[in-house]
C-alpha cells in the first residue's frame, strides 16, 4: 500500500524501518498553515508494528490561521523544520528515559521539504493525553522539563553551542516576532521593556536548552510510572528554562488554578530540577540556578505576553495571573533596587 503519492517516500520508509509492507495509513494532524502533515504508518516485517512520519512541504500560499502571512512568518517556519532535522540528528541521542523523546529512525531533508519517520509513542504505551486539571500530569511534565534542562545546563559553555538550533530558543522570541511587536501600542510598558526582558532571558549564566514550545498537548503520558514524553522540536534552542516552565504551566491551568496551584508547581519544578542537576555530577549548584531562575519566573511569563498582545490581545491567556507576573517583571526592570 502507498502512503505518499511519490513512491520514493514510500520506499525510505520501508528502508529505514526493516519493514517489508506499508499495510495502511491514518492522519494525526495537519501541520501549522498548513506546511504538511503527520500521519501514522502500519507495518508488516518491522520490529515495531507503527511509525509516525511528518512530512513536511510547503505549500504556495500558507492558511494561517489568524492572518499573519508575511514573509517573516515563512522565513521562520521554513528555518523551524531545518532546526527540527537538526535537533534529531545530532541533539535527541542525548537525552535518557527521564526526557523521553521520539526515537528517530530516519530524517532527510532537500531544500524546503522535510521527511521525519519517528517512534509512534502511543505504540510504545504514550498514548494518554492530558486531562483538564490533572496535577499528576502536570508534575509529570514539569519533572521532564527539569531533566532536560539539567542535561545540557553541562554543555551551556561550549562555544558552539547550541549548534544548529535556535540560538534563543521559543517560538515567540522578540527577534522573530517582529510584525507581533509592531501591533503593540505605544507606550505599552511591555513595549518599552521588552528588549531587556529579553536580554535578561537570554543571556542568564545558567543558560540551557529549552524546548521551546512546551505546550502540554506536546506531551504524550504513560500509565507507567507517571511517564511522559515529548514531541515538535520546531522551536529547541538556547535559554532560560524558566521560559519553557511559564509556557507549560500557561497551557494546563487556567487564571483561578495558576493563582491556587501555580506556586507549588514551580515549587515541584525546582526540587526537580535540584536532584536532576545532582544527577549529571557537574560542577554546578543547583541552588545557584534556583536563585536565578526564580527571579526570572516573572520575566518569561512577560516575554510570552509581550508575544499575545501583538498576536492576540483577547486571548484568554492574558489573564489576571498573567497580567500580575507581568507587573512584577516591569516593577523588576523600572525599580531594580526595589524603591
Amino acid at each position: 500500500m502507498n502512503v505518499f503519492m511519490d513512491s520514493t517516500l514510500n520506499d525510505r520508509i520501508l528502508c529505514c524501518t526493516g519493514a517489508t509492507e506499508i499495510t495502511g495509513s491514518s492522519p494525526i494532524q495537519s501541520l501549522w498553515s498548513g506546511y504538511g502533515q503527520i500521519m501514522r504508518v502500519g507495518l508488516n516485517g518491522a520490529e515495531v508494528p507503527s511509525v509516525v512520519v511528518k512530512h513536511v512541504r510547503p505549500p504556495q500560499r500558507a492558511n494561517q490561521p489568524r492572518g499573519w502571512n508575511t514573509q517573516q512568518s515563512h522565513q521562520r517556519k521554513l528555518h523551524s523544520y531545518q532546526v527540527e532535522s537538526k535537533w534529531y540528528r545530532d541533539w535527541a541521542e542525548r537525552l535518557d528515559e527521564t526526557c523521553r523523546v521520539a526515537r528517530c529512525f530516519f530524517v532527510d531533508s532537500d531544500n524546503d521539504e522535510h521527511l521525519f519517520v519517528l517512534e509512534d509513542l502511543d505504540a510504545s504505551g504514550f498514548h494518554q493525553r492530558f486531562a483538564s486539571q490533572n496535577l499528576s500530569q502536570i508534575r509529570s511534565g514539569l519533572r521532564w522539563l527539569a531533566n532536560f534542562h539539567a542535561t545540557f545546563l553541562s554543555e551551556r559553555r561550549s562555544r558552539l553551542f547550541p549548534s544548529g538550533l535556535w540560538p534563543c530558543g521559543t517560538y515567540w522570541h522578540l527577534a522573530t516576532r517582529p510584525d507581533e511587536f509592531a501591533e503593540l501600542r505605544d507606550g505599552e510598558p511591555l513595549k518599552r521593556h521588552a528588549a531587556e526582558i529579553d536580554k535578561r532571558l537570554s543571556q542568564c549564566q545558567y543558560g540551557t536548552i529549552v524546548h521551546g514550545d512546551a505546550k502540554v498537548a506536546n506531551f504524550c503520558f504513560s500509565d507507567a510510572n507517571g511517564s511522559v514524553a515529548a514531541v515538535d522540536f520546531q522551536y529547541v534552542g538556547g535559554g532560560c528554562g524558566m521560559k519553557d516552565v511559564a509556557y507549560f504551566l500557561g497551557s494546563c491551568l487556567g487564571e483561578a488554578e495558576c493563582e491556587k496551584h501555580a506556586g507549588a508547581l514551580v515549587d515541584f519544578y525546582f526540587a526537580s530540577l535540584g536532584g536532576a542537576i545532582d544527577a549529571t555530577e557537574t560542577s554546578i549548584d543547583p541552588a545557584d540556578v534556583e536563585a536565578e531562575w526564580r527571579m526570572l519566573y516573572p520575566l518569561a511569563w512577560a516575554d510570552f505576553n509581550r508575544f499575545l498582545l501583538g498576536w492576540y490581545p483577547q486571548h484568554d491567556k492574558l489573564h489576571r495571573y498573567s497580567r500580575r507576573l507581568t507587573d512584577q517583571a516591569i516593577a523588576m526592570i523600572e525599580h531594580p533596587t526595589g524603591g
